[in-house]
């Protein structure tokens, strides 16, 4: 029976590639001269931080410019609240989400039975969701719809099994 898996995953070598550029082009370019821009990748978070909240905006700015020339979803980058730091310097701290959580992998199998396609079931495995059916045709219309439709987060559809 063909099947596929629908995942929600971020590439972190493309993130840690995106920031690095991103620090880069922050100590060359003029209006970041003096305002001591920084930026920095940890596990699953990045951390903006600037002298000002005009210069913390232009700094996420050039983040999500770098993050989409490299292919990544901005989807699953979710920005928290700016808060103070040392010294009256501004910080905003990006969180990167991957997998999909259980609430949202509701949404998708409640989505994919609403497309009432004749053989195809979904069920839910730990950060990821099976679909399986009976015709290969009718689980590749299933990943253009998903495709197109809007979950929130980054979908990829993979894994495809005859």
């Amino acid at each position: 029976m063909p099947s596929f898996d629908v995942t929600s995953t971020v590439d972190m070598q493309e993130v840690k590639n995106a920031t690095d550029q991103t620090s880069r082009e922050v100590g060359q370019r003029y209006d970041f001269k003096g305002t001591d821009s920084s930026i920095a990748l940890s596990e699953e978070n990045i951390t903006i931080e600037s002298s000002a909240d005009d210069r913390l905006n232009a700094l996420r700015t050039v983040l999500e410019e770098k993050l989409v020339r490299r292919k990544i979803s901005l989807k699953a980058v979710e920005y928290l609240a700016v808060e103070d730091s040392a010294g009256g310097r501004r910080r905003q701290v990006a969180v990167l989400t991957s997998g999909i959580n259980s609430d949202k992998a509701k949404e998708v199998n409640k989505f994919i039975k609403s497309l009432g396609s004749k053989g195809i079931q979904s069920q839910t495995q730990g950060e990821q969701v099976r679909v399986s059916g009976k015709k290969r045709d009718d689980l590749q219309s299933v990943i253009v719809k998903l495709k197109d439709h809007d979950f929130g987060i980054p979908i990829q559809c993979g894994n495809f099994r005859d």
